[in-house]
């Protein structure tokens, strides 16, 4: 039998629950305790796929093809786990079971209520993931802050659940956050109180209070939440802002989680092994010479909507054991030839994205990165991106471009697939989830996978046109990656320039900290070696 483990967050919402979830996976795996993870989020819309970056941050997919909440990224980069379709679950998921239930005549002819029959259908999802995956511990976290209306059935829900599945099964962690005073130097622990309070009503009493803030816990802050939320005082858990995320835990374990959450839940455990990971950190925390990327985007105000791209520079240039220095630039500042703030930059990456906001700034950025020798990395919309740019270049025509963006180009170097076309609905209705790219020898690809077949996670409607791929590849742009059937391009990179590479699919997703992705180590390996325009020439830039 599962083991269960709900994780709340109260007071503010962004209080750290993601990376409070993934660190406690990572601490329990330590242990050799098999863990899956979970994450309830309380809106209706049935998925995040089509939610605007500026609403919800990233879209992070699964190997199934699921556009899930970006806190499955943490999970999987923490845990080392590929989560499924099952992992992630919305009240518009449940409502519509629900409703679609009802309709059937499953409920003969009852009043449907949200209880039992919505917090029946939570948790019916809940216990899934444990079916699928035969995990020790499900870690669930439920999105949004206590006291959010349209969270109550997920509260209710994991309420019903220890009486279920027995007090012995069942372990509840509430994420909070401290705020600090600076007029009169304290910690404040009030709105923890009333969090808390707040649980209590519904009926749930935290086990374990994570206590985030950015200045240091005393003893006597710990006393207090103990006292007045009746909780131990070892398990109040201080989780001070740390210098990375990554080292979160390092500290959870350093006071004592880990051993509390296996004595609690009678879990047979190894002792706690974290070295590598502790040595990972140490080398993350420890000064080293900077590379710097110009990541290229139209939302890059809201940093999360590109978390894992970030995160996977991060993984591939402590490969190098090198700093990445991200230089955020918005797309749009950059057209009519406004690259100015390329100069010196030692590689550019542009990630995925959708819609014709910024993308001429793109494509003047990828002729950037062509003429000037820089290296360069397209994901997705990047790789459409650098097609565009070089079919401009190669037919000596402005026109190129991808349907998306020009019905009428007369060069439609990316366009829909024959079996896309004609589709309206906008969910879940893309390329998504893991294929397989079989890789093309003596291709920078190849020699960056060093293996001969990948595969790859996707979220994309529009494709390389095949209809063009002979004369550019004659005039030198190289599939180098390809389907099974050879019918997709998957890879294209440039033949004459020392790295310009992009692919259709999101390599980003199956990063890690300690197993980067050896796309961005290779693209990695060649920007730390590249001098910035200033320092190689003091030609004008165009």
């Amino acid at each position: 039998m599962a083991k269960y483990i709900f994780v709340t967050g109260g007071v503010i919402s962004s209080v750290g629950k993601g990376i409070s979830v993934a660190s406690i996976g990572r601490i329990l795996k330590s242990r050799s305790i098999s863990v899956s993870v979970q994450k309830l989020d309380p809106y209706l819309n049935v998925d995040p796929g089509t939610m605007s970056p500026y609403q919800h941050g990233e879209v992070f997919v699964t190997q199934d093809g699921a556009e899930t909440d970006l806190d499955l990224g943490h999970y999987e980069r923490f845990i080392g786990v590929d989560l499924t379709q099952a992992s992630n679950v919305t009240s518009g998921q449940v409502y519509s079971s629900v409703i679609a239930q009802e309709r059937k005549g499953d409920f003969l002819g009852g009043t449907i209520q949200v209880v039992p029959h919505v917090t029946n259908e939570i948790k019916r999802r809940i216990r899934q993931v444990a079916e699928i995956s035969a995990a020790d511990v499900v870690l669930v976290e439920v999105g949004g802050t206590v006291g959010d209306i349209e969270g109550q059935p997920f509260l209710e829900a994991i309420r019903q659940m220890r009486k279920d599945e027995g007090r012995d099964n069942v372990l509840y962690i509430h994420v909070t956050f401290l705020p600090y005073i600076a007029v009169t130097d304290e910690l404040k622990t009030k709105p923890t109180q009333h969090s808390v309070n707040e649980l209590r009503r519904i009926g749930i009493q935290p086990d374990i209070i994570l206590c985030r803030s950015d200045k240091e816990i005393s003893e006597g802050i710990k006393d207090k939440i103990s006292l007045f939320c009746d909780v131990n005082k070892e398990a109040v858990i201080p989780l001070v802002t740390s210098e990375t995320i990554y080292e979160v835990p390092l500290l959870m374990e350093e006071y004592g989680l880990g051993d509390f959450i296996v004595n609690h839940l009678g879990l047979e455990a190894k002792e706690s092994n974290l070295d590598n990971w502790h040595e990972l950190v140490n080398r993350l925390k420890a000064p080293k010479e900077p590379v710097t990327i110009g990541l290229v985007g139209k939302y890059v105000e809201l940093q999360d909507a590109y978390y894992s791209v970030r995160e996977a520079l991060r993984h591939a240039a402590l490969t190098h054991n090198r700093e990445v220095k991200i230089e955020w630039l918005n797309s749009e500042e950059l057209q009519d030839g406004h690259c100015d703030k390329l100069r010196q930059v030692q590689g550019i990456i542009i990630p995925g994205g959708f819609g014709y906001r910024g993308i001429e700034g793109m494509v003047e950025v990828a002729k950037f990165a062509r003429e000037k020798e820089i290296p360069y990395f397209g994901l997705c919309l990047g790789m459409q991106v650098m097609v565009i740019e070089f079919a401009r270049h190669a037919f000596h025509s402005q026109d190129a471009n991808s349907t998306e963006f020009d019905r009428d180009t007369p060069y439609p170097v990316i366009d829909l697939l024959p079996e896309q076309r004609g589709i309206n609905q906008k969910g879940g209705t893309m390329r998504l989830g893991t294929y397989p790219c079989h890789l093309v020898p003596g291709t920078k690809a190849a020699h960056a996978y060093g293996y001969e077949v990948t595969y790859e996670r996707h979220r994309h409607r529009f494709e390389f046109n095949n209809a063009f791929r002979q004369p550019l590849e004659k005039a030198g742009l190289i599939a180098s990656g390809l389907s099974p059937d050879g019918k997709l391009v998957e890879i294209a990179e440039l033949r004459n320039h020392p790295w310009m590479l992009a692919c259709q699919f999101h390599p980003e997703f199956r990063s890690r900290l300690d197993c980067p992705h050896p796309l961005f180590v290779d693209f990695m390996g060649t920007a730390k070696e590249t001098l910035t325009e200033g320092a190689q020439t003091s030609l004008p830039i165009n």
